[in-house]
């Protein structure tokens, strides 16, 4: 049996991960539980770890795994996508779709099996030249199909430590889904005055744009919206050891 507010958090943390691909912040739980102090949300949190339902990922910030839900009391599979790292100890939930889904991505070069797609490399993400610049023709990535949905994709190695909190690790591969519009919170490529590039949180802020870091190391820069261009969508993680 889980207290109210147990519940609320429970829900809550479910739906951002479904909905953004990574946990909350503590920050965004207290607002959203209406409590005055980051404690109440540790204590709910320890609580609910307790009662099998969350499952916090030793050593990696803002990676909660939720487990199961009081609505079916059932364990939650995680996606059999074992060439990659699993979505929510990444952080990300990305949709699942299961079968032979790479038969069904026009464009995009199959493997023999079909359960996995060749997606073009990018160079690791830096400063001075816009996405496609990077772009090393000869050099692509084996990336699980069930990671992809509809649309034209690309992978980018991460360099840096701006986004850890968001569980996005310097030397991890970033599986993107091109597109110029994104939701607001979505982790997003962005081309900031036709010359950076960037990996980071994207805020509407009125008429303007907050790029976001998930690392308190580093400020939340903001632009007037003429001055960045999404790029494409974080939709998964590669990780190797």
């Amino acid at each position: 049996m889980l207290t109210r507010k147990q519940h609320e958090l429970l829900i809550f943390i479910d739906k951002h991960l479904r909905q953004t691909g990574f946990s909350p912040s503590f920050e965004e739980m207290k607002e959203a539980l209406k409590l005055k102090s980051k404690s109440g949300i540790h204590r709910l949190i320890t609580a609910l770890e307790e009662r099998g339902f969350l499952r916090r990922r030793a050593h990696r910030a803002r990676a909660l795994e939720v487990i199961r839900l009081p609505e079916t009391m059932a364990p939650r599979r995680a996606p059999e996508t074992p060439a990659a790292l699993p979505a929510r100890e990444a952080g990300f939930a990305p949709n699942v779709i299961r079968g032979n889904f790479a038969a069904n991505l026009p464009g995009v070069p199959k493997t023999a099996e079909a359960s996995s797609v060749q997606l073009p490399l990018y160079g690791r993400i830096a400063a001075g030249l816009p996405i496609e610049a990077l772009r090393d023709s000869g050099t692509s990535v084996e990336v699980p199909a069930a990671l992809l949905s509809a649309g034209d994709h690309y992978a980018l190695e991460v360099a840096g430590d701006s986004m850890v909190e968001a569980g996005i690790l310097d030397g991890d591969t970033v599986i993107i889904r091109r597109g110029e519009v994104a939701e607001n919170g979505a982790i997003v490529v962005a081309l900031v005055d036709e010359n950076e590039v960037t990996l980071k949180r994207l805020r509407r802020r009125g008429n303007s744009i907050a790029l976001e870091a998930a690392n308190p190391r580093y400020e939340t820069r903001i632009f007037g919206p003429d001055r960045v261009r999404v790029q494409g969508r974080l939709i998964g993680l590669l990780r190797k050891y």
